[in-house]
């Protein structure tokens, strides 16, 4: 399954790197694509447990249509 986050407190490379670990600990192994320009977060996955990886992490994760 597809799931689209907007995360508009990710701000920097830094922020990209730490949701990027986030997601590969959460859920190893899942596809992820991030545009840090739009802040929009594209996974593979669980969308639940992304959400909650990203979260967890100290972001805000917005889920946008599909």
């Amino acid at each position: 399954m597809t799931a689209i986050f907007t995360v508009p407190d990710m701000t920097c490379g830094h922020c990209e790197k730490t949701v990027r670990g986030a997601l590969a600990e959460a859920l190893p192994g899942a596809a992820v694509a991030i545009d840090l320009t739009a802040k929009r977060v594209v996974i593979e996955g669980d969308a639940a447990k992304a959400e909650e990886a990203i979260r967890e992490a100290g972001y805000s994760p917005e889920r946008a249509a599909v």
